[in-house]
């Protein structure tokens, strides 16, 4: 089902009705879009996401990017009304600790009333991930999701600018987009910097399949390489 938004609002909060599934693709750029068209008015937003039956990692990533955002501005974006698939896939992916999410969009506006949550500081102390991929969204919920796990994440958008991440802060493991593309100069460049590094590739299917299933997979992966790495 094609994704529809309908905005309202209640005092200097925007309410957005989200209807239809939130995926890679024309679906994620939408919504971003709308968010970042509605911030640029105010920096308190309610998602309801009460009508949608399926939200894909870059969905997820999308929506992480547009609260970062929102609480740089000193605001929130909160959540409500969420399907039990999507809060299962947010506790399992130790994201709903990150989001404020409340049970109706009342308690929602409610919310607004009391301060904005604050930046949790997590200090992950684990090994080094470096996930590579050109689609902001995507970084942002990988970025979240290995953070959650214990590890130090980095991330790029592309082969150019991870090289210069990897002089500055060398990783252990290389999280890689299918879709990279780079001068040939700059491709010898990684690979020769990258060499002696495991890595996993991210597949081009993952938006089709659950967001929760597609993290503990990769978890597990990262887990094993490193592991084996190691020996």
């Amino acid at each position: 089902m094609q994704l529809t938004l309908e905005t309202r609002e209640a005092g200097k909060v925007a309410i957005v009705r989200c209807k239809g599934r939130i995926v890679a693709g024309p679906e994620e750029e939408l919504l971003g879009a709308h968010i970042c068209s509605l911030m640029s008015m105010r920096n308190q937003i309610v998602l309801h996401l009460g009508e949608v039956n399926f939200v894909d990692s870059s969905g997820i990533g999308v929506m992480v990017r547009s609260l970062t955002t929102a609480r740089q501005m000193r605001g929130d974006l909160k959540l409500c009304n969420l399907p039990e698939p999507i809060a299962k896939v947010l506790k399992l992916t130790h994201l709903d600790n990150l989001f404020d999410l409340q049970d109706s969009e009342e308690h929602a506006i409610a919310a607004f009333a009391r301060l904005a949550l604050p930046f949790e500081k997590l200090k992950p102390c684990g090994p080094s991930v470096l996930c590579i991929h050109p689609n902001a969204d995507v970084l942002a919920y990988f970025r979240e999701v290995l953070r959650r796990a214990g590890y130090t994440a980095f991330t790029s958008a592309s082969l150019e600018d991870s090289l210069l991440v990897m002089r500055l802060t060398p990783p252990r493991l290389l999280l890689l987009s299918q879709n990279l593309s780079a001068s040939p100069e700059t491709q010898r460049a990684f690979d020769a910097a990258s060499a002696n590094l495991p890595r996993i590739e991210i597949a081009n299917h993952y938006s089709t399949k659950d967001p929760a299933e597609v993290a503990a997979a990769l978890l597990e992966q990262i887990a094993e390489q490193l592991k084996s790495h190691a020996s």
